[in-house]
């Protein structure tokens, strides 16, 4: 039996847990509403991690197409279409992209967003000038990222700003002690990633010949923690 699993495989463990199991704690955690103090700081960090990517963004990304992937509940894709830009925000998750719609449709002053539900390395969606995948590909190990990030990066004509979860003793020993106990309605285990190794398969001439590593920035704030980097598209 094999000791990985597959790319839709977890894609469709991410859409049972997403649109089902977490989907109500996911709106209060995207919202303004209290929450426990363990959330708080999850929400917090993902605050400073949307700021991050945001700011390797241009101020002003008026007649700019930009692929949110992975957009959750939508709140990174309001604030790049109130930025101007024309902003396709897509997750697995209906449940989550209706309440993305829900918050956010017609409220956008300058840019616009188009809600889609599916897989964001379709090719069918097209063409993008930046593309924002915060948080959705930190499931997926080292190898299952950067072959998606090389099928984004051939429609991408600018950047990809991304995170993944970097790998660290403390955090191995976390998921390794974890995996013991019944999963529950747990969330799918992050996969932790070595820096250096991602670096290296991207520098592979044979797997994203197009992407140039640039910006790399860290979240840590308590129960949060996720690297961002910026890939330049060639």
């Amino acid at each position: 039996m094999p000791t990985t699993i597959t790319y839709e495989e977890r894609r469709g463990q991410l859409l049972q847990y997403f649109d089902r199991t977490a989907a109500d704690a996911w709106k209060r955690l995207t919202s303004d509403v209290p929450v426990s103090g363990v959330r708080a700081t999850v929400r917090e960090g993902r605050r400073q991690m949307r700021n991050t990517l945001l700011s390797w963004l241009p101020d002003d990304l008026s007649g700019l197409r930009i692929l949110d992937a992975g957009c959750g509940t939508c709140v990174l894709a309001a604030e790049l279409a109130s930025r101007g830009a024309d902003v396709l925000a897509i997750d697995l998750s209906p449940t989550l992209v209706r309440l993305g719609e829900e918050r956010f449709a017609g409220q956008v002053p300058r840019g616009r967003i188009e809600f889609a539900v599916g897989d964001f390395a379709d090719p069918a969606l097209g063409q993008f000038d930046h593309v924002v995948a915060m948080d959705s590909l930190i499931h997926y190990g080292a190898e299952d990222t950067v072959h998606a990030l090389a099928e984004l990066g051939a429609r991408t004509r600018r950047s990809i700003c991304f995170t993944y979860t970097p790998s660290n003793l403390l955090l191995t020993t976390m998921l390794a002690v974890g995996r013991l106990f019944p999963r529950g309605d747990r969330s799918p285990a992050v996969v932790p990633i070595q820096r250096r190794h991602l670096l290296n398969l991207l520098a592979e001439p044979d797997r994203a010949p197009h992407l140039i590593p640039a910006r790399s920035d860290r979240v840590a704030h308590y129960f949060y923690t996720s690297q961002a980097l910026e890939v330049l598209c060639a």
